[in-house]
């Protein structure tokens, strides 16, 4: 619960900041950098080895790239024209596009069948009325929302980048997750002062609800999320995913007085439906209760805020087969 929290406070503290002229790369960038300030505090005070070998720190990077640095600006940018509560509710997404890329690029994962495949039509019919396109092109409304849309598409490549090739490496998640959002926070810090200038203290405010956003949504998020996958497993975990967009519709309704129109309802409800049509438990794998116990992967974790999350720490499984939320 407290996790789903964080997450979907995530896009109202997005919005505060925006609202007062905040830069969206700004937005990325300074998630990052407090994010990542938290995620090193914890490895030290854990007293926990980070990873120190060139692979896993390209392998890092290009996961920034796709799981923080990029969609992190792209959430920011689409709430700048749309309301927290649209783009909580995109996020939620996420899963759909993690199926999509893991078919595509994960070695062993299981074709999409008729179950999965009505669920990414269903999951497509839900964006689509989230966006209300029978409208036309509005003031910035469909940018903004395909914006927060791209950025998901991020997260699911980036997750199945992670799932073939990080979750098998034997680094703490901490650690992980440290290298990852160091990358993303000089990724960030390389392009903010040429494409939007020099930082300008935003208030008080705002300067708290991106301290929040970065410590705790970009850092402590990690580890509770690290913390139920390892305790309760995956599938407990992904529940996270259904309960971000109420926090988040709710916060954004009750803090920020935004309308909840009749289609984010709907296509929520409907986006929901999907992600749970095609989170299909894999198949028990008769070879493996004989097979000498492997060394368990250690789940790189993400923000599905634009964490999403949304999202679930991947692991590995058996054989090469991962099971994708």
């Amino acid at each position: 619960m407290a996790l789903s929290a964080i997450w979907g406070a995530s896009f109202a503290l997005i919005k505060v900041a925006v609202d007062v002229g905040v830069p969206p790369l700004w937005v990325a960038c300074w998630r990052c950098v407090l994010g990542a300030a938290a995620l090193w505090a914890i490895l030290a005070l854990r007293r926990e080895p980070a990873p120190r070998d060139l692979a896993t720190w390209g392998h890092s990077a290009v996961a920034a790239l796709l799981l923080n640095a990029v969609p992190f600006a792209l959430f920011s940018y689409g709430e700048t024209r749309v309301s927290s509560v649209l783009a909580g509710v995109v996020n939620a997404t996420t899963p759909l596009f993690t199926l999509v890329f893991a078919v595509l690029v994960v070695p062993g994962e299981r074709r999409p069948g008729p179950r999965r495949l009505a669920g990414l039509g269903l999951g497509f019919a839900g964006v689509l009325t989230l966006l209300g396109v029978w409208r036309g092109p509005g003031p910035g409304g469909v940018t903004g929302g395909l914006a927060c849309l791209a950025a998901t598409c991020c997260y699911g490549a980036g997750f199945a980048y992670l799932r073939r090739h990080l979750s098998g490496r034997p680094h703490s998640a901490t650690g992980l997750s440290a290298v990852q959002i160091a990358c993303a926070a000089a990724e960030s810090a390389l392009v903010a002062p040429f494409a939007a200038g020099a930082p300008r203290w935003p208030g008080a405010g705002p300067a708290a609800a991106l301290l929040a956003l970065g410590a705790l949504g970009t850092g402590v998020a990690y580890i509770l999320n690290l913390t139920l996958v390892r305790t309760a497993g995956t599938v407990v975990a992904a529940a996270v995913t259904y309960v971000t967009p109420l926090w988040s519709t709710g916060l954004g309704a009750l803090l920020l007085a935004e309308p909840v129109g009749w289609n984010a309802l709907l296509g929520g409800l409907a986006v929901i439906v999907a992600v749970a049509l095609t989170r299909q438990p894999a198949a028990p794998d008769p070879a493996a209760a004989t097979a000498a116990p492997a060394v368990p992967a250690v789940p790189a974790v993400m923000a599905t805020s634009p964490g999403s999350p949304a999202s679930t720490a991947p692991t590995a499984a058996p054989k090469g087969r991962q099971t994708v939320g």
